[in-house]
């Protein structure tokens, strides 16, 4: 049975000395600490980096060449990675009501899959809604 863990061992990346940790699985993790500490080297430059590695690599061949070769960072091992993504950091928005869809403009997409996709209820009695002709509008 796999460990519900990702496990690192070795990271050496920028400011990550030697760095041996064990990250929970579906859990909010929070990585934090001092400037220049090397928190974002963790998240983006080895958790995610080795992670679109792998998934560059499971593609084929012809795929490859299409897409620039990436560095595997440098650490020992990783362990339980899950495909991973990566939000862009952004200080430009100062709207309060920005969520992670409307950051990573995911929200959008969403919203089209969901109308295509989503079975709508009367919020009133609960039942299905479904489409009428003109006439039974007219009818009712």
């Amino acid at each position: 049975m796999a460990e519900n863990k990702l496990k690192i061992r070795g990271a050496r990346h920028h400011n990550l000395k030697n760095l041996d940790i064990d990250i929970p699985k579906n859990k909010l993790v929070v990585i934090s600490g001092l400037s220049g500490s090397g928190k974002s080297t963790l998240a983006f430059d080895t958790i995610y980096a080795e992670g679109q590695r792998r998934y560059v690599e499971s593609l084929s061949a012809y795929a490859r060449q299409f897409l620039e070769m990436m560095d595997k960072p440098d650490v020992d091992s990783i362990e339980g990675l899950s495909p991973a993504i990566s939000i862009q950091q952004k200080t430009t928005s100062k709207n309060p009501r920005s969520t992670v869809g409307t950051t990573t403009e995911i929200y959008d997409y969403m919203r089209l899959l969901y109308a295509r996709i989503g079975i709508p209820y009367c919020t009133n009695c609960g039942r299905k809604v479904s489409t009428q002709s003109v006439e039974r509008i007219c009818d009712s």
